[in-house]
């Protein structure tokens, strides 16, 4: 028999956001005694934050029933919505549609139904949202707000705040959308909102501003999602989101190491419950592999975040750039931006120049480019010039136009080492060193690839490392010395940067450093390679 301080402890664990505790203590109490539709939501709520939407499905299914039984319409709507809305989270719109109808329904028979009005209309905007409509989803999103505002229901006005803002960024309104976004985490810092919609308000909120280049609001806005996530050691929902957020902006930010941690942490939790991972977890990894020359580990973790129902681009199309596919990576690239929002279509863009260049069309590049500066002209960031600084200069370069791209470049290297970006400034100093080769300046080209070179080597950077190697003329095969041996031998097994370091005793620097002389002196760019070298050579 289980006694009431069960129960109490339950509700409590609860309150104290202990949600692998409460989804224990409340499961019990309800396979035993059953519980009230009250505390089936606890145990909904409960259940979805330890990691275990099904459990949340279902219990808040009988919440709704046993509303329903007990004469509370209020009640009932107000888990339909819910549910409505988990659902779409998780992928099932056909039971989402299902739960909404009901919600709208229970609400229309109520003679005052309150704010209850705004939330059961929350689930039909987000799917018109889901689904591209977003001239409908902006009339929708501002009717709930609307009825938010009328009923001072401040934590549906945020929500609301959330989806409108959204919704206004994939129409265009970048700006008015950013608005409401940030009155929306406002709101959340000051802790006024309940758990589960902060975690949404949280991570829809950073994963805009990243698309938007404003990696202002993208650290400010992690780190409350740090800070949040920190004070509920319990939480997996939304933490294995946070970790691959965490993961791209220490990429950015250089520290590859700690993003490696980062994104390792994300796939974990993703595995262990946090559905909402589904693509930022191993796109994320595939993004560190990829820049590191992991490549084949890279293109299997694209596939994984492609099975989310979201393209992983660009990261992908610059994977198939990479190994030389550059035929397919252009007819990717144009696909996925053809079909993109404004605001993912301008995230694009950079690549977009980049690859269009690799391919020979500077005519496409320059149209790129310059719907980047239109694009500025009303939502300008810093991150977002220093990219078109570089994607300018990448183009005037492939126009012969050297002086202008020398000039370009640098600008571009100022601009992000001014945002704290170093392996964008290194790679913008190889474009301006190429110019500056170009125009015979030779000294002081080699001056911009000896900078770029000791930030690459720094990263691990190896793809990038082979490509300067290439820009320099330094392809020369020479002899590998014993360290070098031992190295290409365990890379040759499969063994990471890492792993290597862990048998020979090295840092996963020092490990790069010796690959990247492999490469130059192989006259190789991949891992793949040097492996093929290998054993072509009977060194393992």
């Amino acid at each position: 028999m289980i006694s009431s301080s069960d129960l109490d402890a339950g509700r409590a664990a609860v309150a104290d956001r202990r949600w692998a505790d409460a989804s224990e203590l409340l499961a019990r109490v309800e396979a035993r005694e059953g519980l009230g539709a009250s505390d089936l939501e606890l145990l909904s709520t409960a259940a979805l934050l330890r990691g275990e939407p099904q459990a949340c499905i279902d219990a808040l299914s009988r919440a709704y029933g046993a509303y329903l039984t007990a004469g509370e319409p209020a009640g009932a709507a107000r888990a339909a919505g819910w549910l409505a809305l988990d659902l779409i989270e998780q992928g099932d719109f056909t039971n989402s549609v299902m739960w909404a109808a009901r919600a709208m329904r229970i609400v229309s028979g109520m003679v005052e139904p309150g704010a209850l009005a705004g939330f059961a209309r929350m689930a039909p905007a987000v799917g018109q949202l889901g689904s591209g409509n977003t001239a409908e989803a902006v009339r929708g999103f501002e009717e709930v707000f609307a009825i938010a505002e009328r009923e001072d229901d401040r934590e549906l006005a945020n929500f609301a705040r959330l989806g409108l803002g959204k919704s206004l960024i994939e129409s265009g309104a970048i700006a008015a959308g950013f608005e409401h976004l940030d009155r929306a985490m406002a709101a959340v810092a000051a802790g006024g909102v309940a758990p589960l919609p902060t975690g949404v308000i949280i991570c829809g909120a950073v994963s805009d501003a990243v698309l938007a280049f404003d990696l202002e609001r993208a650290t400010a806005w992690t780190g409350v999602l740090a800070r949040w996530c920190g004070a509920q050691p319990q939480l997996v929902a939304f933490s294995g989101q946070y970790r691959a957020l965490e993961a791209g902006l220490l990429l950015l930010r250089g520290a590859w190491s700690e993003a490696s941690t980062a994104a390792e942490l994300a796939l974990a939790r993703f595995r262990g419950g946090d559905y909402r991972a589904i693509w930022g977890a191993p796109y994320q990894h595939a993004e560190l592999s990829r820049l590191r020359g992991a490549f084949h580990s890279a293109e299997e973790s694209y596939r994984r975040a492609g099975e989310s129902g979201w393209e992983p681009q660009p990261g992908l199309s610059l994977l198939h750039l990479a190994l030389g596919r550059t035929q397919r990576a252009q007819d990717e690239i144009r696909r996925s931006a053809a079909g993109a929002d404004p605001l993912t279509r301008r995230f694009l863009l950079p690549a977009v120049v980049e690859i269009e260049v690799a391919a020979g069309d500077r005519e496409a590049a320059r149209r790129a480019v310059e719907e980047l500066r239109d694009a500025s002209r009303t939502t300008a960031t810093p991150m977002l010039e220093a990219a078109i600084a570089t994607a300018e200069a990448r183009v005037l370069l492939s126009e012969g136009r050297v002086a202008d791209a020398r000039e370009a470049a640098r600008g571009a290297v100022r601009a992000w080492d001014d945002v704290g970006v170093p392996y964008e400034a290194a790679r913008s100093r190889v474009l301006a060193g190429r110019a500056l080769h170009a125009a015979g300046a030779r000294q002081e080209a080699q001056q911009e690839f000896d900078a770029a070179r000791g930030v690459f080597l720094a990263l691990g950077a190896e793809p990038a490392l082979a490509d300067l190697a290439a820009a320099m003329g330094d392809r020369r095969v020479g002899a590998l010395t014993p360290r070098e041996l031992e190295v290409l031998r365990l890379v040759s097994t499969g063994l990471t940067n890492r792993g290597v370091g862990v048998k020979l005793s090295l840092s996963e620097k020092t490990v790069a450093r010796h690959l990247a002389n492999i490469f130059i002196k192989l006259g190789i760019s991949t891992r793949a390679a040097a492996t093929a070298y290998a054993y072509e050579n009977g060194l393992v």
